[in-house]
C-alpha cells in the first residue's frame, strides 16, 4: 500500500498480485486493472529475515514497475518509500557496499542518488553511532494560530492558555527527574510556537532545562513566527545559552501566507530577522514547496528572499498532509491523495531550490521523506559549510537516543548491539498528558534503563 499510495489515484484500481518462488528464482506477477505485469529475479538461499526483507523490496518493485507502466510515469524515488534513505544508504556502506547500486535497482533518479551522496558529506564530523549519546527534546504545542496544512495537536494560544500553567509544571516535572544523561550532543526546544509564551513562562522551562545542558552543547529554540517575536524573548534566549533559533517563514508570500492560515505578513519576517540578527545566534529558516495555490514564480522568490536573509540554514519542505490538516479534511474530504493539491510545477520547484541553494554556497546535510507528500518528493536541510545541526542529524539518523518531553513527544532508545529502537510516545493530547505525566516518568526511566 505504500506504493500504491506514491501513485494519485491509484488506490481505485483493482491489483492483484502472485509470486512463485522456484529452483531459485523469484517470480512475481502483479495484474493492475487486469493489464499483467511479470518480474523474475535471482533468489538464493538466505536466512528467514533477509528472505523477508529481499521478498518485500522485490515485490515492491514490481508493483511500482507495474503501476509505473500502467500510469505512464516514473517518480524520483521510484520505489523506495522509507522516510530515510540515507540510513539505507549507511546500511549498504557498512556492509561494504556502494548504495548506487541498491538505489539503481529501486529506480531513485540518478539527481536524488547524487542527492543522498551529498547529504552523507554533510554529516561528516557529526554523524556518528554511539552508546550514551543523547538529545534532549522539549515539547511546547502551542501557537498563534492553525496552519491550514498542519496536523500536529497545536491549537491557537488562545484556545489553550488554560492549560499553559499545569503544562509547565508537568514538563519541569518530567525534567527534573530526567533520567541520567551519558553525553548530551543537542537540546532542542520545539513546538508548536515556543516564543507564543510569555516571557516568565519560558524561563521556567529555561531554568529547568540549565542544569541538564551542562557541556555547552548546541541548544536550539523554536522561535516560530515572527509575529511573537520581542527582543525580551530574544534576550532570554542569550542569556540560557541558545546558539540556534528558528525563524519559520515558509513563504514570503503574503497572500500564500494569508491562505494558509498565518497571522504575519512578509515584512514581519524581515523585521524578525533584523531583531535577531545582532544576538549572533545561527538561524534556521523553513520553506514549502506545494502550498495551496503558490505559483513557481512566487515559490522561487521566496528561495531567493529566504538567501538574502542570509539564514545559516534553510530547510526545503514539500507540502505534506496528514489526517488532521485542515487543508486536508475540508478540501479533500481527509481521503484523497494529497497529489491532487501539488502543482504541476513542483518538481520545477524542488529543482530550482537545490539549484539556487548550491550556487548561494548551501549544501545538502539531512534529509527524510513521509507519506502523502506532494509529488513522492522529500524535505531536505541545506546548511552554510560548518553550521550544520547535530539535532537535526541525529534526529533523522536515528543515530542517537532521543529524550523527550511533553505532549507528543516521542523519545527513543536505540540498542546498537540489537540493530533496533524502542520507542515512548506521550499523548498527543494536553489534558491526557497531564492526566499520565507521573507514569511517564516511570516509563521513561525504565527505557532508559533507571530501573
Amino acid at each position: 500500500m505504500d506504493v500504491v499510495r506514491l501513485f494519485a489515484g491509484a488506490e481505485k484500481l483493482t491489483i492483484e498480485h502472485r509470486a512463485d518462488l522456484k529452483d531459485g528464482m523469484l517470480k512475481t506477477v502483479f495484474f493492475v486493472d487486469g493489464r499483467e505485469s511479470v518480474r523474475e529475479d535471482p533468489f538464493p538461499p538466505c536466512g528467514e529475515t533477509e528472505r523477508k526483507s529481499r521478498l518485500k523490496r522485490l515485490s515492491k518493485l514490481a508493483l511500482y514497475d507495474a503501476l509505473s507502466a500502467f500510469c505512464g510515469k516514473t517518480l524520483p524515488w521510484g520505489s523506495l518509500t522509507g522516510i530515510r534513505p540515507t540510513r539505507l544508504a549507511y546500511g549498504e556502506l557498512a556492509q561494504g557496499r556502494d548504495f548506487g547500486a541498491l538505489f539503481r535497482e529501486l529506480r531513485v533518479s540518478e539527481e536524488n542518488t547524487a542527492l543522498v551522496r551529498s547529504v552523507l558529506d554533510g554529516q561528516r564530523g557529526i554523524y556518528e553511532r554511539r552508546e550514551g549519546n543523547v538529545d534532549l527534546y522539549v515539547s511546547l504545542p502551542f501557537c498563534p494560530s492553525k496552519c491550514t496544512y498542519c496536523s500536529f495537536i497545536t491549537a491557537p494560544i488562545d484556545r489553550t492558555r488554560q492549560f499553559v500553567p499545569a503544562y509547565l509544571d508537568a514538563l519541569r516535572e518530567e525534567l527534573r527527574a530526567a533520567p541520567p544523561i551519558g553525553s548530551l550532543r543537542s537540546v532542542y526546544v520545539g513546538g508548536g510556537t515556543p516564543f507564543v509564551l510569555e516571557c516568565g513562562e519560558l524561563e521556567q522551562v529555561f531554568e529547568t532545562i540549565a542544569p541538564l545542558r551542562t557541556n555547552g552543547c548546541e541548544y536550539t529554540v523554536e522561535a516560530g513566527r515572527p509575529d511573537v517575536f520581542t527582543p525580551e524573548k530574544l534576550d532570554l534566549c542569550r542569556k540560557f545559552g541558545v546558539t540556534r533559533i528558528c525563524i519559520n517563514a515558509q513563504s514570503f508570500s503574503d497572500r500564500t501566507l494569508a491562505a494558509i492560515g498565518r497571522k504575519h505578513t512578509r515584512a514581519q519576517l524581515y523585521e524578525a530577522f533584523e531583531m535577531a540578527r545582532p544576538y549572533g545566534f545561527t538561524v534556521n529558516c523553513d520553506l514549502i514547496a506545494g502550498l495551496t495555490g503558490e505559483s513557481l514564480e512566487e515559490f522561487e522568490e521566496s528561495v531567493g528572499e529566504a538567501i538574502a536573509l542570509g539564514p545559516e540554514n534553510i530547510t526545503v519542505h514539500t507540502l505534506c498532509l496528514k489526517k488532521g490538516a485542515k487543508l486536508k479534511e475540508e478540501h479533500l474530504g481527509g481521503e484523497q491523495n494529497v497529489e491532487l493539491l501539488a502543482e504541476d510545477n513542483l518538481a520545477e520547484m524542488i529543482a530550482y531550490s537545490r539549484k539556487a541553494l548550491a550556487a548561494a554556497g548551501y549544501g545538502p546535510y539531512y534529509l527524510y521523506r513521509q507519506k502523502y507528500m506532494a509529488g513522492a518528493h522529500e524535505n531536505v536541510g541545506w546548511t552554510k559549510p560548518g553550521f550544520a545541526s547535530v539535532y537535526n542529524i541525529d534526529v533523522m539518523e536515528e543515530s542517537a537516543d532521543n529524550l523527550a518531553v511533553g505532549a507528543n513527544a516521542i523519545s527513543k532508545r536505540v540498542f546498537f548491539g540489537e540493530n533496533r529502537i524502542e520507542r515512548l510516545g506521550s499523548p498527543k493530547d494536553i489534558p491526557t498528558y497531564l492526566a499520565k505525566t507521573e507514569k511517564l516518568i516511570e516509563e521513561k526511566a525504565r527505557l532508559f534503563g533507571q530501573s
